[in-house]
């Protein structure tokens, strides 16, 4: 198995081109995967999932982005940084196996990898504030 690192970087691809290239998320799922043919299927099938998930719920995931972040509107966010802030947001709220401080360290480790200079801390601050404002620390 290749694990959730791997499959939340899967999914950050998904999500990319779903937001960025305006794809349909089955469509960007189908594409992103095709490209993939050595991913083991249990990979495949989580990022599927994590992609799908944060799609279907990006409106309620943006809205505590937009209240951790005021001065950052959504539309504005590096696309990276913010489909990886969905990711981890996501992760939080809804994946009962994945532990706050695992999310984050995982959207961080892929915000050094995929992001701008500045996007592991930016990553980590609207992660962070969120957990806080949530009580989940």
């Amino acid at each position: 198995m290749q694990g959730r690192r791997k499959a939340r970087e899967v999914a950050l691809q998904i999500l990319f081109q779903a937001d960025v290239g305006n794809l349909p998320i089955d469509e960007a799922v189908e594409v992103t995967l095709a490209d993939l043919p050595d991913l083991d299927e249990t990979t495949r099938q989580y990022a599927a999932a994590l992609a799908k998930g944060v799609w279907s719920r990006r409106k309620e995931l943006d809205a505590y982005l937009r209240s951790a972040a005021p001065h950052w509107p959504v539309e504005r966010m590096a696309s990276v940084d913010r489909n990886l802030l969905r990711i981890a947001l996501y992760e939080i709220l809804f994946v009962d196996d994945v532990p706050c401080p695992v999310a984050i360290s995982e959207a961080v480790e892929l915000a050094k990898e995929y992001g701008g200079a500045e996007s592991r801390r930016f990553v980590n601050g609207v992660l962070g504030a969120i957990v806080r404002k949530l009580g989940l620390t």
